[in-house]
């Protein structure tokens, strides 16, 4: 039987305050979190467990990448990579998979995968659901939350990457066919094939929300452009992946209808002038180096207006589906924090922000009876978010 572990005399930054705690220690036993001490550590916990002197490190709870696409290797060249054979698609995912545990990242949401032919009979279903069932319960793999494939109006994504639909009532049926296929989610791409104007009615995407709800699912929404940020918020769904152009009405919107802003700016700095992926060219103007800079200025400007609204933020990577690799969410902390929230506000969107959206109390915390899964890093993240990527433990 496995001793138990306890790390010794850390500091404790757990995302819901700015106040760091100190000389706390935490007791593994079984798996779970069996004690977390503040200053004296009882006789019993010390003389049962094998220790590890955390002094000097901060421990923070696992962290929860919201919006992530497991099955891709990620690049400016990320669409292209859809289209790779199964066995590639399939290598990458574990390399993500790897990445991920190993930088501290135990939860992820995937907002969208290719689609292969992997049931009895040969009909297609997206790749990372059948990922999910074969990594669930496996150490060393994350927990997953697996969207289906991209639901899309037909001309809004290269054909074969998404599931088209040419009217409502496809577009509502697209949705549930992904629920009985075993997703855990939807994912709409609100971006549709005129870049400002929005492919649905409100009437239409809350429709699909309704019906999803009814089947205990949420819904996905990417949306960037303004048309389509503000028809997230009038349909009310779960959450706004994305959510670069977000002014103080959209913001009013999305907080009454409660729903979460999924932020992703770190892929605009991941692309570094590189500007001829899909949504760099189609929703600014200029040159590359330009045209990134200023999307980059109207995201956090968004990111702003979301927060200044009361609107919850949770943190995304979009590794995968964009420049940045699985690991990186620390960056997207980083770049939370830019853009106006306070470290322990950034550090709680990667964190418990992020079990919120998955629906699991469990997920981005540190409480006693909980799975033991946390971080250990050098230096504080409520005064430098940078501490993020210096992990040195994971458990």
């Amino acid at each position: 039987m496995a001793k138990n572990l306890l790390l010794h005399g850390a500091a404790l930054a757990d995302g819901t305050g700015p106040e760091l705690q100190t000389s706390v220690s935490v007791l593994v036993a079984g798996g779970e979190v069996a004690g977390i001490f503040h200053g004296e550590v009882p006789t019993e916990a010390w003389d049962s467990a094998e220790v590890i002197d955390a002094s000097g490190a901060t421990i923070v709870p696992s962290f929860v990448d919201c919006h992530s696409h497991l099955t891709l290797p990620g690049g400016a060249h990320w669409i292209d990579r859809g289209a790779d054979p199964t066995a590639e698609l399939e290598k990458a995912a574990e390399r993500n998979a790897a990445l991920l545990v190993a930088s501290g990242v135990r939860w992820v949401r995937d907002v969208g995968s290719p689609r292969r032919a992997d049931t009895p009979d040969g009909r297609e279903r997206a790749l990372a659901l059948s990922l999910r069932d074969q990594w669930q319960g496996r150490p060393g793999f994350p927990y997953i939350r697996a969207a289906g494939t991209w639901l899309t109006k037909a001309g809004s994504l290269p054909a074969g990457l998404a599931v088209e639909a040419a009217d409502a009532d496809a577009l509502l049926t697209a949705a549930l066919g992904q629920l009985d296929d075993g997703a855990d989610l939807i994912k709409l791409y609100l971006d549709g094939p005129d870049a400002g104007v929005a492919p649905w009615s409100a009437d239409e995407v809350r429709r699909v929300v309704d019906a999803v709800h009814a089947r205990g699912a949420t819904v996905a929404a990417h949306g960037t452009g303004l048309a389509n940020c503000k028809l997230a918020a009038e349909s009310a769904v779960d959450t706004l992946e994305h959510g670069f152009t977000i002014d103080a009405d959209v913001a009013r919107l999305l907080a009454e209808n409660r729903v979460t802003v999924v932020s992703t700016l770190s892929v605009l700095r991941s692309w570094q002038g590189f500007a001829t992926t899909t949504t760099v060219d189609r929703f600014t103007t200029g040159d590359g180096v330009k045209r990134t800079a200023e999307l980059r200025e109207t995201a956090e400007a968004s990111v702003r207006a979301a927060h200044a609204a009361g609107v919850p933020i949770a943190a995304g990577s979009d590794f995968g589906g964009g420049s940045v690799r699985a690991g990186h969410l620390a960056w997207e902390v980083e770049c939370l924090v830019d853009a106006g929230l306070e470290p322990w506000e950034a550090l709680g969107a990667a964190t418990w922000r992020g079990g919120d959206v998955l629906g699991d109390a469990r997920a981005g915390r540190i409480a006693v009876g909980d799975p033991a899964h946390f971080t250990v890093v050098h230096g504080d993240p409520l005064t430098e978010p940078a501490a993020l990527w210096r992990v040195w433990h994971v458990q």
